[in-house]
């Protein structure tokens, strides 16, 4: 009796076990845009049935007459993908053109254009330099004996990134290995010698110390004092916005305290990180959105979608010629048809999903977070016939330019909020809500966390206190008593 039901339940293991290739198609479906074009570049790298499409001056020379009498229409004026047959006869003379324009563009065969005007170019070009290279080059320019410059070339090559020197004076004294051993006050002038070198903090051991170090740009004599002290014993207060506790302790008034910290603030913790190759992420739209004669409508982003086709003379000479040895060949050319359509179906669906985002939060273009609606993925997915998991997958890391700025899809979904009145209220709105109050508010009295809950609720949105603390860390708002300024 109990065969049928076991069965049954191998029938649903089998059905919801994914395919290698749905579980890569998957996989591919969640990545940004320039990392799925990386992983187009390196299938064109391995399979001799991709090519990257070129567009021919025909098509370009046509685009561009389109376009000059198209003010409003899409950018997106071609197919980024492209399966056109080309002939043999075609790709014979394209291979002669590219060959005679190597040739006439400083290829091997042109001798006057080749090296010479290339390096003069690349050394025009500007090179990061690092901390330590930049410390290096101050010292070598000083006139230090070879064991000074060995201890001083030791503190800047145990610095950190940010300029810090974490490693105790002793342990540098064993890393120099010199004879004789180095001692605690050869150590302390080696540290000294760093210390003076620009940027102003660097070879600082903690984070006091570093701002001493920057206090000469204070030139007031007064206040750099007072600098001194409160760096030097109330670091804690600093951090805490205490003015009027720095104020009795100084025996001075809130509006000079509040100017010394100030200037304090101005000092920079991390004088390191301003040499050196500076890690951009850089985020590219995949959809944009404009208004088009009254209409909100969402166009690809040509530059996202790889050019991609597949190879119709080599596919076509496979076919005519293929036989049961060249089974490596024919899984080559499944793999570029399934790659090609997977580029096709994958920003097909992000447009999908895009457009209709548009249709539920058109209001958030007009007027801003305050018009956000309550989105959840279900809606989505259920208006475009897919699964919620894949409306998810489609969303993460992928970008939509407006005219207010880029948004990542997923800021468009937000959970309803109860309002008094019975209705909904995105997080979305509430955030902007609390934006508005805290940009408005005295900078003598802020408002708390809890104030601000009062507030929305005396306009209709109940909202529990932690949740105001969340949001306003969500939107990097320090709290009340970092927010508080003294006359």
């Amino acid at each position: 009796m109990s065969t049928p039901a076991l069965q049954t339940r191998t029938e649903q293991r089998q059905h919801q076990t994914l395919t290698p290739r749905l579980q890569h198609a998957v996989r591919l479906l969640q990545l940004s845009s320039l990392d799925f074009a990386q992983e187009v570049m390196d299938a064109m790298g391995k399979n001799p049935f991709l090519e990257i499409e070129e567009p021919n001056a025909e098509s370009a020379a046509a685009s561009g007459a389109d376009n000059q009498g198209m003010a409003e229409t899409s950018p997106l004026t071609e197919p980024a993908i492209s399966t056109t047959t080309t002939s043999s006869a075609e790709a014979e003379a394209d291979a002669a053109w590219e060959r005679e324009s190597w040739q006439n563009t400083g290829g091997p065969g042109n001798s006057a254009n080749s090296g010479g005007d290339t390096d003069g170019v690349m050394e025009m070009v500007a090179a990061d330099v690092d901390l330590r290279q930049h410390l290096h080059g101050q010292v070598n320019v000083m006139p230090l004996s070879d064991r000074d410059r060995t201890l001083v070339c030791a503190v800047i090559e145990s610095l950190d990134d940010d300029g810090y020197l974490r490693l105790s004076l002793d342990e540098l004294a064993e890393i120099a290995e010199l004879d004789p051993e180095v001692d605690a006050c050869e150590m302390n002038t080696a540290l000294k010698l760093v210390q003076s070198l620009d940027p102003c903090g660097v070879g600082a051991r903690n984070v006091s110390e570093c701002l001493l170090l920057q206090l000469e740009c204070i030139g007031d004599q007064v206040d750099r004092e007072l600098a001194r002290r409160i760096i030097s014993e109330h670091m804690d207060k600093l951090a805490q916005r205490d003015i009027p506790g720095l104020a009795r302790i100084f025996d001075r008034d809130t509006a000079h305290i509040e100017v010394v910290c100030e200037r304090i603030r101005h000092l920079d913790p991390r004088p390191g990180w301003r040499f050196g190759a500076s890690h951009v992420h850089f985020v590219v739209p995949d959809v944009i959105v404009k208004k088009i004669r009254g209409q909100w409508q969402a166009q690809l982003n040509p530059a996202v979608v790889p050019k991609v086709r597949l190879n119709r003379v080599y596919a076509e000479l496979f076919q005519q010629h293929r036989n049961a040895k060249h089974a490596e060949l024919a899984a080559h050319l499944q793999e570029a048809r399934w790659t090609v359509r997977n580029v096709e179906q994958r920003f097909s669906t992000i447009l999908l999903v895009t457009e209709a985002i548009l249709r539920r939060q058109r209001h958030f273009l007009e007027y801003g977070p305050l018009a956000m609606k309550p989105l959840g993925l279900k809606e989505i997915a259920d208006e475009v016939g897919l699964h919620e998991s894949t409306v998810s997958r489609v969303t993460n890391n992928k970008y939509m330019a407006t005219p207010s700025g880029v948004y990542e899809l997923k800021y468009f979904f937000s959970r309803a909020m109860p309002t008094a009145s019975g209705g909904a209220c995105s997080a979305t709105a509430i955030r902007g809500v609390i934006q508005d109050m805290i940009t408005a508010e005295n900078p003598m009295d802020p408002l708390s966390d809890a104030e601000i809950a009062r507030q929305l609720a005396r306009q209709g949105l109940t909202v529990a206190r932690r949740t105001v603390t969340k949001y306003r860390q969500m939107l990097k708002v320090p709290a009340v008593e970092r927010r508080r300024k003294h006359a």
